[in-house]
């Protein structure tokens, strides 16, 4: 039986969830019909482009998403202490954002005064959308409600254009997190519908790339671990942990990117099962075999459930979570132990 939102997220294990949504009716909603023929690609660009505004209303960070024919992939990063840094004001901008609020909320933006009890009333509503803003659960309705209604007024039919719930993955550690973000990035090089990372479309792996790409190399070189030099829509590579670490990836971008390019070569339907002797240093940091990565990178969703990470990162998530055992820890035992 499905287990609750509540029971799959706790911030005090990890700020980092892996979120997929699926396609219902028939198989490429957002692909090209295999019965009509009709083209429905552009719908990919529809998500893509409501996925990358709610960040501006949010507290949650997109760390790689991948649009696919008929399901989407996110890595999200819930940052609670900037929402808690967030004036009232702020918090009101950003939920009229995403809704009209309330008629009290539009009074004081408007500059209008109210009184003590309608204030008081206001300060509640703002506590309650201060929360909203940094939950996953209200982030994946904005993102996958428009995009319904846009897809059944398109068709001229009322009903589910998605499953009734996302699939929610809590990633404890580095490891689970870089594995997870390339298993994301390369969707469609596994799925063979692009040869390359960088032409993969509605992914984050090609934006980041062809932001990189478009740099002065002098500038290139300082991309590892400054956010000003990434795409400003996603979460920044700040480089590996260390003292007086900024929030963002704790990896660097280059090294990422060239761990994703050497797993796309491996994962090629005429590379598989052949590794090549020059392993990008980042796993050897990670402590994870390349054997171990690349079977991660092929079968994230088959091999892990609700949390993925070590043995003793898992632990400490099952006592936060109240629970005596979770699914997929032997996966975990498996390709994560060190």
């Amino acid at each position: 039986m499905p287990k609750p939102r509540k029971a799959l997220i706790s911030l005090d294990a990890t700020p980092y969830y892996h979120c997929v949504s699926r396609c219902v009716r028939r198989a490429f909603l957002c692909g090209i019909d295999q019965l009509t023929g009709r083209s429905y690609e552009h719908r990919r660009a529809w998500i893509e482009k409501r996925l990358l505004e709610l960040p501006n209303s949010f507290s949650i960070d997109i760390a790689a998403y991948a649009v696919m024919h008929n399901h989407t992939h996110l890595v999200l990063h819930i940052d609670t202490k900037r929402a808690a840094n967030w004036s009232q004001r702020e918090v009101i901008e950003n939920w009229h954002g995403l809704f009209n609020g309330s008629p009290l909320s539009q009074r004081f933006i408007n500059g209008e005064t109210l009184c003590k009890a309608e204030w008081e009333l206001l300060e509640s509503v703002i506590e309650t959308w201060r929360t909203r803003l940094q939950s996953i659960s209200w982030f994946m309705r904005c993102l996958n409600e428009k995009i319904a209604r846009q897809a059944n007024i398109e068709d001229g039919c009322t009903g589910r254009f998605w499953e009734g719930r996302f699939k929610c993955q809590a990633l404890l550690d580095e490891a689970s997190l870089a594995a997870c973000m390339a298993y994301v990035d390369l969707n469609p090089v596994r799925a063979g519908i692009a040869d390359t990372p960088e032409s993969s479309d509605y992914t984050s792996i090609q934006r980041r790339i062809r932001f990189t790409e478009a740099l002065p190399s002098t500038e290139r070189s300082h991309s590892y671990t400054e956010g000003d030099f990434q795409p400003a829509v996603l979460q920044s590579f700040v480089g590996y942990p260390r003292e007086k670490m900024p929030t963002g990836i704790p990896f660097c971008l280059m090294d990422y990117l060239e761990l994703v390019d050497w797993t796309g070569r491996a994962i090629r339907e005429d590379k598989r099962g052949s590794i090549s002797p020059d392993l990008p240093p980042i796993l050897n940091r990670l402590q994870i075999n390349p054997n171990a990565w690349l079977t991660m990178t092929t079968s994230f969703e088959g091999r892990f459930k609700s949390l993925v990470g070590r043995i003793d990162k898992m632990h400490a998530a099952c006592e936060l979570l109240g629970i005596h055992w979770a699914q997929g820890i032997n996966s975990c035992r498996q390709l994560l132990s060190a």
